[in-house]
């Protein structure tokens, strides 16, 4: 496993992550499946591999991810890092959402319980909040690291604009900035390069990936004219992921990325997951991948990527391919305007 810098500090990131929006049963968006045995072993293989960097938020399964993942950790929480996120709707109270100090605070206690632990590495802000000021938001974030409750902030799903207004706040006001943002970005989602990636590499900030295999798709089990497996979320239309306009994509330009994907991975004689995470991995942006699972193949699978090295020529190949054309929709656009 190799490591990367974490924003402008010296914490070094393993570049696979392990993503644990999984754990859980039923929960999260109908694709929490993982029970408490299973998450033990995938954490145990991640950490055998190098994987230092563990991702949930307190929405996944409403708090049950980051229990499981803090009873995975019991005993071994040195030498591991944390990542979890804040201001998804947790419950019908009316507060009990978004970027306010009184929900910011409450939900950091709440996740330091879950998660048996006294601190947490990266807290990440899971979306724009366009109710509550700024300011609000970035002080309760600065207290709980001045507590030593958090170490490092980040931001997800946030727009260019938006991370550079809390840049500035953060530096008028010396208060803790943004060290990372986490974003989706793949062969088939590429809007990032826009503004955010040259936005990161100005401002010393890293880019954590969620979505990097696009739902699945990119794992090849989705080919042109074939029917697929109802169970697997991408083969059912009725799944409430595939309703959801930001995850959403053209899939005849994706069948095309994936014949792209079939030619260099037969070249390194590997599967096709393998190369477009790898391909993720040769972008100077990009601190760590969060990879997901469901098993301990899908988890395996996974984790060869950091192994596979890229030619300068593939790479070029799969930027050729997956280019955004000219027009084509902001797939974030949607997402990052959501507030709430």
């Amino acid at each position: 496993m190799k490591y990367r810098l974490l924003g402008s500090t010296g914490v070094r990131v393993s570049e696979l992550s392990f993503g644990c929006m999984t754990f859980g049963q039923g929960g999260m968006f109908g694709i929490a499946v993982v029970p408490q045995t299973l998450a033990n072993e995938m954490v145990s293989r991640c950490i055998e591999a190098g994987v230092n960097l563990f991702d949930t938020a307190d929405v996944y399964s409403q708090g049950v991810s980051e229990e499981i993942l803090g009873n995975a950790l019991r005993g071994r929480r040195d030498g591991t890092l944390i990542a979890t996120k804040v201001g998804a709707r947790m419950t019908d109270g009316p507060n009990d959402i978004g970027a306010t100090r009184a929900h910011i605070l409450r939900s950091a206690e709440s996740s330091l319980r879950r998660l048996k632990t006294d601190y947490i590495d990266l807290y990440q802000l899971h979306t724009w909040d366009e109710v509550t000021p700024l300011e609000e938001t970035l002080s309760a974030l600065d207290d709980l690291v001045r507590s030593g409750k958090v170490r490092y902030i980040g931001c997800s799903n946030y727009a260019g604009w938006q991370i550079t207004k809390s840049l500035w706040l953060a530096e008028r006001h010396k208060w803790q900035r943004f060290q990372s943002m986490q974003m989706e970005y793949n062969l088939l989602v590429r809007d990032i390069e826009r503004e955010h990636i040259p936005l990161c590499l100005d401002q010393g900030l890293s880019v954590l990936v969620w979505s990097p295999l696009m739902g699945g798709f990119l794992t090849g089990k989705f080919r042109r004219g074939q029917e697929t497996d109802r169970s697997w979320r991408r083969g059912d239309p009725e799944n409430f992921l595939n309703q959801v306009e930001f995850l959403r994509f053209d899939e005849g330009r994706g069948y095309d990325i994936l014949q792209t994907l079939d030619k260099v991975a037969a070249e390194h004689g590997v599967s096709v997951v393998k190369v477009a995470l790898a391909w993720l991995l040769t972008k100077r942006a990009v601190a760590s991948v969060i990879i997901g699972a469901k098993t301990m193949d899908q988890l395996s699978e996974n984790l060869g990527a950091g192994e596979l090295m890229l030619t300068p020529k593939q790479v070029v190949v799969l930027d050729e391919c997956s280019a955004v054309p000219a027009g084509y929709p902001y797939a974030m656009a949607t997402f990052m305007r959501a507030g709430r």
